[in-house]
């Protein structure tokens, strides 16, 4: 007849029986028959595979609970919580603070865990693994990946809370603002580059300087100052200056090491209290203007002619000094006079082509060469 409805449900269904729109019934799988002869009854059937209930009247439903214990899981999460959903044993999903859902009992075991947010909001290391795997994490807590030689800093509403280590954590973002710095521990370089100075003899020049830092106490670093790299950057340079201008160009080019101890104790005295540490100050350059050079060139070149000439003139004075005293010597020796007569002759020799000698031996010893006394 027009007025008998059949209902079936199947193993992955139920049903929910509705007359004149009030929950009457929880239909479980099976073949059903209602007389309706008035119209007054509505039947919705709802796949269980998925277990969220997609229907609009859930705060209904949660209504009836006391009936319907036996066919629905309800998670209602409080203000200060987070609801973690497991199905079949495995985190499927999350639901926010205040948040209340159904889930249909029978074919996909449901399991909501609350999770407390009072106190630190860190997100336990598992469930952060497996929300990360289902793309999720980002957009319920805030994340944060300390590399090695890196360390974090959580501040909770504007607060420091701790200090991380390097690893992979998250934050519950819910209700409070949750920010992760993360600080660079390695070693840094500065360079202070073309600073126009003047020294203490009102010449004009320019600088080039190299600094190395590190960051040695994180939380120091990150709240005494704003930017670290800025502040090393400006004392570097106030340190410079006051160096240059306490000394003279000889000076300064003359001890450059005094110039970068002077510059260091600065930059040290001045950091010191803020967590970071300068390991080394050096001057990379000094550069003068092209006026300057030309002076500075012909000062050299006039210091290097005149010790070139002491050199020689002090030569000078040796060699004579060495004739001395060998005439002094040929004079109380005459076997040496002949040596040296000897290699006279031998010198002459070695220029003239052909030599015609009279008288032999005797003759070139006696007569070609003699010599006075």
């Amino acid at each position: 007849m027009f007025w008998t409805k059949k209902v079936v449900i199947g193993d992955g269904e139920r049903g929910l029986v509705y007359r004149n729109r009030q929950l009457e019934r929880v239909l479980e799988p099976g073949v059903y028959k209602f007389f309706d002869l008035r119209g007054e009854l509505g039947i919705t059937v709802h796949a269980i595979a998925r277990p969220e209930y997609a229907g609009n009247d859930a705060d209904v439903l949660i209504a009836r609970m006391d009936m319907l214990a036996p066919y629905f899981t309800l998670a209602d999460i409080g203000e200060q919580e987070v609801g973690l959903v497991s199905k079949n044993g495995k985190l499927e999903d999350v639901i926010l603070p205040g948040g209340r859902k159904l889930y249909w009992k029978g074919l996909v075991q449901v399991d909501v865990r609350k999770v407390a947010l009072d106190g630190q909001p860190e997100v336990d290391v598992v469930v952060a693994r497996r929300l990360r795997q289902l793309g999720a994490l980002s957009k319920v807590a805030a994340v944060a990946d300390v590399p090695a030689e890196f360390t974090g800093l959580v501040f909770i509403d504007g607060k420091l809370s701790k200090t991380l280590a390097p690893g992979a954590y998250a934050f519950w973002n819910f209700q409070k603002n949750v920010v992760v710095d993360i600080v660079d521990l390695r070693v840094q370089a500065v360079e202070v580059s073309g600073q126009e100075l003047l020294t203490r003899d009102k010449v004009s020049l320019r600088v080039n300087l190299a600094a190395s830092t590190r960051v040695v106490d994180v939380v120091a670093a990150r709240t005494k100052v704003a930017k670290i790299g800025e502040h090393v950057y400006r004392e570097l340079q106030y340190g410079l200056r006051k160096a240059v201008s306490a000394k003279t160009l000889d000076e300064l080019l003359g001890d450059k090491a005094s110039l970068d101890a002077d510059i260091f104790a600065h930059v040290r005295g001045q950091v010191a209290g803020l967590g970071i540490e300068v390991l080394g100050v050096g001057v990379k350059d000094v550069i003068l203007p092209g006026e300057m050079k030309d002076i500075l060139n012909s000062v050299v070149q006039a210091e290097k002619s005149a010790q070139a000439n002491v050199i020689r003139r002090r030569e000078e004075a040796n060699a004579t000094r060495s004739l001395l005293n060998t005439a002094k010597l040929i004079e109380e020796s005459p076997v040496l006079m002949r040596l040296k007569e000897l290699e006279a002759l031998e010198k002459i020799t070695e220029k003239i082509d052909k030599l015609t000698v009279f008288g032999g031996l005797e003759g070139v010893m006696k007569q070609l060469v003699s010599l006075k006394q």
